[in-house]
Parts: structure tokens; C-alpha cells; sequence
């Protein structure tokens, strides 16, 4: 059972805040059970896009709420892609979130499937 996402982005903020990284919610979508995806933006034109990854992946890790997967293959892409599989992915589902995550370092925070 994961946390309400509205918890999750709240505590995932304030991590970013206390770790220096500035992070904003872009988009609010449900409250209970929506899709969270974590753009970070190094400021140099690079970005990662972050989403849910498959709940298979989640079995093996004890302790962990949420893992989360890269979406897309090469470690950074340009602004442009990230956002136009944002669009996709609200098309797909409006009640999703996006939080941004501004870190010149490129750290997420998050827990990722290998």
C-alpha cells in the first residue's frame, strides 16, 4: 500500500528543500492515487524525466514506498523531449502529478529500479 500521493510530493519537497535542490509542483493531480513523475533539470539544458516504475519491480524491495524508473533510454535528454513525454503522459492521464526539480548536480532522490 504506498502513501497518498499528496503526502508523498509534500515530503518528497521538503527532501529536495533540505537536501539545497529548489523543486515546485508543476501540475496537482489526485490526491489519493495519482501517477507522481519527477522532471530534474540540470540548468544546463539537460533533463531526466522519472516515473512509477512496474509494481513487479517493488516486491523485492522491503522499506520502500515507491521506486521509480527513467523514462527514456540515454541518461539526460533536452527539455523538449522530457516535456513532450510529459504531454503524452497527460493525455494519457489527467490526474497525474509533475514535480520539477531544479539541481545543477542532477540528483533525484528517489528510489530507483535497477
Amino acid at each position: 500500500m504506498h502513501l497518498r500521493a499528496d503526502i508523498w510530493v509534500s515530503g518528497y519537497l521538503r527532501r529536495c528543500a533540505v537536501e539545497g535542490a529548489t523543486a515546485v509542483l508543476r501540475k496537482r493531480g489526485a490526491a489519493e492515487a495519482g501517477a507522481i513523475f519527477v522532471l530534474v533539470d540540470k540548468l544546463d539544458g539537460q533533463t531526466a524525466l522519472y516515473g512509477p516504475a512496474p509494481q513487479s519491480e517493488l516486491g523485492a524491495r522491503h522499506g520502500v514506498d515507491r521506486l521509480w524508473a527513467r523514462m527514456h533510454a540515454q541518461p539526460w535528454v533536452d527539455p523538449k523531449s522530457s516535456e513532450e513525454r510529459l504531454r503524452r503522459e497527460m493525455a494519457f492521464d489527467p490526474d497525474l502529478w509533475i514535480v520539477e526539480v531544479e539541481d545543477r548536480r542532477g540528483r533525484c532522490f528517489l528510489d530507483l529500479a535497477d
